[in-house]
């Protein structure tokens, strides 16, 4: 998710979101006691390897985060156990998007962070493809009932991504709705190296992203499909690489208002962005940190990779 001239503000004050989510480990991956929600009902027989599909908010208070989220986005929260712990699934309308896991509260203050997935079609050659490419297993391959095999890697640049194989399939590539996942961005110090990391271990395609003005911007790509961007990290002293996933909103303002009222932040203001729409970034109560994105012209949002 690009804005043009302004991109190189949005990349620091990402950076500075990260920042202060680096360093955070994952909680002991558990199995499910009880059967999560098939990510697609009925089940596909598709795969779509590089199509972002699921993501979690890792965090010490998930009865905030929970609050947070479906006041601000109207997703529907259900929680099952897994081994005497709760974990919540997001769901906007019918259709589960997002999971809450639960991390040891601790002394140290840790914000919440975001962990999206990307499909993949076989996780062991994928995993193998994660290590020669120079990248890290941060959360080892399990297999969760209806859900599929979930891993989390790092890239070679230390950016946390998760890996999905659905057991249900992967959905098609459809309109999309208000409260869905829109975009994913990464800001590298070498986007081109990183890039090619993940083309290597997705088979994403590498091509320049031509609606902004600044070179070095890039796109992968999947079964035609723009998938996320790849942007260079401002040269700060601070700046760290990082994800950000960015969710469509109906009304961005009306939305930043319900953030301000919900106990979040506004850490970018609003302001224009490709295909007609307008893009802010969040924080939310617990400090997991998101984009939002509002389509001007909602005609748009056909033609938007």
């Amino acid at each position: 998710m690009h804005t043009n001239s302004s991109g190189y503000r949005l990349a620091a004050l990402l950076a500075l979101a990260v920042t202060t989510m680096l360093g955070i480990g994952f909680p002991a991956p558990v199995r499910s006691a009880e059967p999560f929600q098939p990510l697609n009902q009925p089940a596909t027989k598709e795969h779509r390897p590089g199509k972002f599909v699921w993501a979690d908010l890792f965090t010490t208070d998930p009865v905030a985060a929970t609050k947070f989220y479906s006041g601000l986005f109207g997703w529907t929260a259900n929680t099952i156990t897994q081994d005497g712990k709760a974990y919540t699934v997001f769901s906007n309308g019918s259709r589960p998007v997002a999971g809450i896991a639960p991390r040891p509260s601790s002394n140290t203050k840790r914000p919440s962070r975001w962990v999206a997935y990307i499909a993949v079609k076989n996780m062991s050659s994928t995993l193998k493809l994660v290590t020669k490419a120079g990248g890290q297993i941060r959360a080892k391959a399990l297999e969760f009932p209806n859900r599929g095999i979930q891993a989390i890697i790092a890239d070679n640049e230390g950016s946390t991504i998760g890996l999905l194989q659905s057991s249900s399939g992967d959905s098609v590539d459809d309109q999309l709705k208000i409260g869905d996942w829109s975009w994913f961005e990464l800001y590298v110090k070498q986007p081109q190296v990183v890039a090619a990391f993940y083309r290597d271990i997705v088979n994403y395609a590498m091509t320049p992203d031509l609606r902004t003005e600044r070179k070095g911007d890039l796109l992968l790509s999947s079964d035609g499909v723009a998938r996320a961007g790849v942007a260079p990290l401002p040269d700060l002293e601070d700046a760290k690489p990082g994800w950000l996933g960015v969710i469509r909103v109906a009304d961005i303002d009306e939305a930043l208002a319900r953030t301000t009222k919900l106990g979040g932040e506004v850490l970018l203001a609003p302001r224009p962005a490709a295909f007609e729409s307008r893009f802010a970034i969040i924080a939310d109560s617990t400090g997991g940190t998101v984009g939002l994105l509002e389509y001007v012209d909602s005609a748009k949002v056909a033609t938007h990779p």
